[in-house]
């Protein structure tokens, strides 16, 4: 499937999930290899997302799992986090978070939201939080993957 196929397909997957979760999404983008410019040709598609439930979900006396993930299908990783998790992540300089907001590959995205948010950046952005993210990353994939005989590249990056 060319790309052009492949993003009306996620595209057409995002609409869905709005409609089965009621719910608006506010940015959606690829993650992962991908945006980062290294897939192979077995690499998936890992599409994140923000989301935004109706007010009156928010309002309810228990709270709602503030994380959707789809099951992997067909190439396709799909996953979203609710605004307030986004929010509380943000506040707390989540890399992975910071990734998706500045991503190359924008699959559907809301405007207004995207420049609020990154016009937060300079406040909430922190080099050490970050860093010490990377590091107990990189620890934990040193452990996991590079203490073996064989490694494959891409657990390099």
């Amino acid at each position: 499937m060319t790309s052009t196929g492949k993003s009306s397909q996620i595209e057409a997957e995002l609409a869905r999930i709005e409609e089965e979760e009621n719910i608006s999404i506010l940015w959606a983008c690829e993650s992962g290899s991908r945006a980062w410019g290294f897939e192979s040709q077995d690499s998936d598609y890992d599409v994140r997302f923000i989301y935004l439930r109706r007010t009156a979900e928010y309002l309810r006396a228990s709270d709602l799992r503030d994380v959707i993930e789809k099951p992997i299908s067909d190439d396709l990783d799909i996953s979203g986090w609710d605004l307030p998790k986004a929010l509380r992540l943000f506040r707390k300089s989540n890399p992975p978070l910071l990734e998706w907001l500045q991503s190359p590959i924008v699959y559907q995205g809301n405007d207004h939201f995207h420049k609020a948010i990154s016009a937060l950046l300079p406040d909430y952005f922190s080099p050490i939080g970050c860093m010490y993210h990377y590091m107990s990353m990189a620890d934990r994939n040193r452990r996991s993957y590079l203490d073996k005989t064989q490694i494959k590249l891409k657990r390099y990056f």
